[in-house]
């Protein structure tokens, strides 16, 4: 595979987005770095055989004026598979590969007050069971903070960005506007689990990929928990034969990193 480009630099004026927000109490901005670790495998052995990994690493620090992100993340899958793989008539099992992703992000905000704030967002993801083989991303956007009490968040992001992508069937990189869209949802349940609901669009004439994460956590103690997830990735743009939709469900354990 030829070398990836690196993330297109963009720059552009933001989209003004008004709402009203509710009536909540606002909480104090934690400062300095915090972080989640996390971790899912699964091995099956006798009449059939697999193994899959998934593991994210997410960090985040906040102050009265900036908002940081970071996080990285990947799955890989091995199974057996049966196929006529050679075209000679005859199917065989093998034992290959069935998922292989990582992906990166970051995203850096000013925030003008408690609630609104100034966003500039960056993603790539490569993926080899994908429609294309690389997507990055780059934006910036206008964000707002619905809801910030002590159990609930609930913000948005919107705004203007760059895609580059290859085709993996035709090997074309596409260049285009795409227009990114983001809602962030959380609420705490109990004292120790809470349900969470992120949902990400980017909207371009070549492609439109959305993907949405909702799941819930349950704390064991102040450093280990237990979270189970389920993901939905769609991309509009595929080759014929080609689903549209991929889910994952996960159960992962989870370090609190402080």
């Amino acid at each position: 595979m030829p070398n990836k480009p690196l993330l297109p630099l963009l720059l552009a004026t933001t989209i003004p987005f008004a709402a009203a927000a509710q009536d909540t109490t606002t909480t104090d901005a934690p400062t300095g770095w915090t972080g989640t670790g996390e971790l899912g495998l699964a091995l099956a052995r006798g009449n059939a055989r697999s193994e899959s990994v998934n593991a994210k690493l997410a960090f985040a620090r906040e102050d009265e004026s900036w908002k940081h992100g970071f996080h990285v993340s990947t799955l890989r899958s091995k199974g057996e598979v049966t196929g006529d793989f050679d075209g000679d008539g005859v199917e065989e099992e093998r034992y290959e590969l069935s998922a292989n992703r990582y992906e990166v992000g970051a995203s850096s905000a000013y925030k003008f007050d408690p609630r609104n704030y100034v966003v500039g967002a960056a993603r790539y993801e490569n993926d080899d069971f994908s429609p294309y083989d690389y997507q990055a991303i780059a934006s910036v956007g206008y964000g707002h903070k619905f809801i910030d009490s002590e159990r609930t968040a609930l913000s948005t992001e919107i705004g203007p960005g760059f895609r580059r992508a290859r085709d993996a069937e035709t090997g074309l990189v596409e260049n285009g506007v795409v227009g990114r869209g983001l809602v962030d949802f959380k609420h705490q349940l109990t004292d120790n689990s809470a349900i969470y609901d992120t949902f990400l669009v980017e909207a371009g004439s070549d492609n439109t990929f959305v993907q949405n994460d909702i799941g819930i956590a349950v704390a064991m103690n102040e450093k280990f928990a237990l979270k189970a997830g389920l993901q939905a990735r769609y991309n509009s743009d595929v080759e014929p034969g080609t689903k549209k939709t991929d889910t994952l469900t996960t159960i992962n354990l989870v370090y609190k990193i402080q």
